[in-house]
This record gives C-alpha cells, sequence and structure tokens, in this order.
C-alpha cells in the first residue's frame, strides 16, 4: 500500500463514517476558547469544563482576566494540571491581548504565538476551530494515532504535523485534526488500545503489538 492509498483511505473511512467531529471543550467566543485550550495542556477535556464555568464568569473578556492576579485566577484552576504556571500564563496572555491586540484573539498563527503560555498546538487548534485556517494541531493523541496507522513517520510534533499537512486536502485539515484526536482519545489509547473494535485496524501498523 502506498502512503496516498493509505492516506485516501483512511480519510475517506473518516469522512463516510463521521460526518461531525468537533472540540469536546465548551466555549463561547475565541477569548475562551483559546483560555480553555491553554487550560487543556496535559489535562483531559472533562476537568477543565468542570472548571471554566466559573472562570469564564469571574472572567468573561480579556480585560477582567488582565485586572487579575496569578494567585485570584489560581483559585478557580486549581484542580487543572500546573494550576501555577497556568495561572500566571493566563493572566500574561490576556495582559497581552489588551495592551498588543485591542482585546481580541489575533487570527495568526504567529501573532498567537507571541502570548505567554500559546505554543503552536495551542494556537493551530484556535485558529483550526475558530477561523478555519487550513492547519492540523499534532498532540499526544494525534501524533501516536499518526504514527501506528503510518500516516507519519515523524520522530517530533512538528514532523508529524508538516506530514498530515501535506497529504491531508486543505478543506479536511480542521476537521482531520478532531478524527484523529477523538480516535486516539476513545480507540487507539496510549495504554490498552481497542484494536478488536478499531474500524481502522486493517490500516494499523502496530496492530498486535
Amino acid at each position: 500500500m502506498t502512503l496516498r492509498q493509505r492516506y485516501d483511505s483512511i480519510i475517506g473511512y473518516f469522512r463516510d463514517n463521521v460526518p461531525v467531529a468537533e472540540s469536546e471543550l465548551h466555549f463561547d467566543s475565541p477569548f475562551q476558547l483559546l483560555v480553555a485550550v491553554m487550560l487543556s495542556a496535559q489535562c483531559t477535556d472533562r476537568r477543565v469544563n468542570m472548571v471554566t464555568p466559573a472562570l469564564f464568569e469571574a472572567y468573561p473578556d480579556p480585560a477582567a482576566l488582565a485586572a487579575a492576579s496569578p494567585e485570584e485566577v489560581f483559585g478557580y484552576i486549581r484542580s487543572v494540571t500546573y494550576p501555577n504556571s497556568k495561572a500566571a500564563h493566563l493572566v500574561g496572555m490576556a495582559r497581552k491581548l489588551v495592551s498588543d491586540f485591542g482585546g481580541e484573539v489575533p487570527s495568526d498563527i504567529d501573532r498567537l504565538m507571541t502570548l505567554p503560555g500559546v505554543g503552536r498546538k495551542t494556537a493551530n487548534v484556535v485558529a483550526s476551530i475558530t477561523w478555519g485556517e487550513p492547519v492540523i494541531a499534532v498532540d499526544t493523541h494525534v501524533f501516536r494515532v499518526a504514527r501506528r496507522l503510518g500516516l507519519s513517520d515523524g520522530k517530533n510534533v512538528r514532523e508529524v504535523e508538516l506530514d498530515l499537512e501535506a497529504n491531508i486536502p486543505e478543506e479536511l485539515r480542521p476537521i482531520a485534526h478532531h478524527w484523529l484526536i477523538l480516535h486516539g482519545r476513545y480507540i487507539c489509547t496510549a495504554l490498552k488500545p481497542k484494536c478488536d473494535s478499531c474500524p481502522l485496524a486493517q490500516w494499523c501498523r502496530d496492530k498486535g503489538r
């Protein structure tokens, strides 16, 4: 099987069988999405969704969050992973949004990455979900699934990102990001993957390992 055939088969399965795939984070604006994605680093979406309602009520916009202290924000997010550093990054991000971007979340990925606590993965997620940018954010789930399915042999997230974007049509990249994440989250898990019930098993290089 050629690489093109592998991509066509896997993407074709998702397109035909999973027509709807979207973020499991809860948000109502680009700002709330950015906050939620920052909080989700090495943390489950379920946990993030538990803390964001109170956080968003207290800090509904960048100006409100920028006026807070990291210590105040910490009280709302203490149950997520790395709450101290995330609290500091959230406040720093909000302050830069206010000072440099007029309180608006920039749509440009490079500008997003100038915000404290915002790396390439976070920027890609926000740009893809909010503006439909043809990018694919590679988190641990996407990295694992892409390599197991033979979509990439990349040794780091950037290499996998470039491979996926080189082989997945632009119009499918925003949803393909979710296809791969959700498949990794619920079927192709890091430990004890559900190979026997996996609809992509015929194309998996790691089945049975």
